[in-house]
């Protein structure tokens, strides 16, 4: 395992582990020393799944890579709401 500073994965390109291109982070949210989740700017395609927020906040736990990519679980998305533990953003 690789170990990156945070200023090294600010806008890389983020994809679903479906190989869809959903946007760019913007930003880390640390929470006592950790990496607690990722704003996300949304772009292309995946911004009518988000009903008119520009960007969502992912949680950590649903980040499955960091490489010259950043990969998202599917499962991670906004279908549903804030019940999933994604948060929509305005930015």
């Amino acid at each position: 395992m690789k170990v990156r500073r945070i200023s090294e994965v600010l806008r890389k390109k983020v994809y679903t582990d479906s190989g869809e291109f959903f946007g760019e982070v913007e930003e880390c949210n640390l929470h006592e020393n950790r990496i607690d989740g990722w704003r996300i700017r949304v772009t292309g395609g995946m911004s009518p799944m988000i009903s008119g927020a520009r960007g969502v906040i992912i949680p950590h736990h649903f980040v499955k890579a960091i490489t010259d990519v950043f990969i998202i679980s599917r499962g991670a998305l906004p279908s549903g709401g804030a019940e999933m533990g994604v948060e929509e953003a305005e930015f």
